[in-house]
């Protein structure tokens, strides 16, 4: 059995999560989406929950948090590509999110931060496939002496 994952996130608008998470190319699962959820389907083992504020507040006894204020979680997703993170980031903005942080480029790693229209925040990466499998450090060393 593989693992899947299953993140919660909190939205005051379902409506307006759904629409921006279908513009990043998330597609939603109609089977597990009703008043107080939406099932967004990133992969055959990822998927976020977009999940109403009181909806949310029956999951935990613990406080939630305003995701305009305060971290709890940093989410980030990996795409195959630099061009696939900046034209998901492209995305994300023009339907509503905002880039919070300039992009970071690590030579074996390039990623950008996005925000929903609701607070939260997802990264999305394109780490380079031989630096995956050898470590940065291991990588640059090789690449200084090319």
């Amino acid at each position: 059995m593989s693992t899947k994952i299953f993140v919660n996130i909190r939205t005051s608008d379902l409506e307006r999560s759904k629409a921006f998470y279908s513009a990043l190319g998330a597609t939603l699962n109609p089977a597990f989406t009703d008043d107080n959820a939406a099932c967004i389907v990133w992969s055959d083992d990822v998927y976020f929950m977009a999940v109403t504020h009181d909806h949310f507040a029956t999951f935990t006894d613990k406080q939630p948090v305003d995701p305009r204020t305060h971290a709890q979680v940093l989410i980030a997703l990996s795409r195959d590509s630099r061009e696939e993170v900046d034209s998901i980031i492209e995305a994300g903005v023009a339907a509503g999110g905002s880039e919070p942080t300039a992009p970071s480029d690590y030579g074996f790693m390039y990623s950008r931060d996005l925000e929903d229209p609701d607070g939260n925040g997802v990264e999305f990466f394109y780490m380079d496939p031989q630096a995956a499998a050898q470590g940065p450090e291991v990588y640059l060393a090789e690449q200084a002496q090319a």
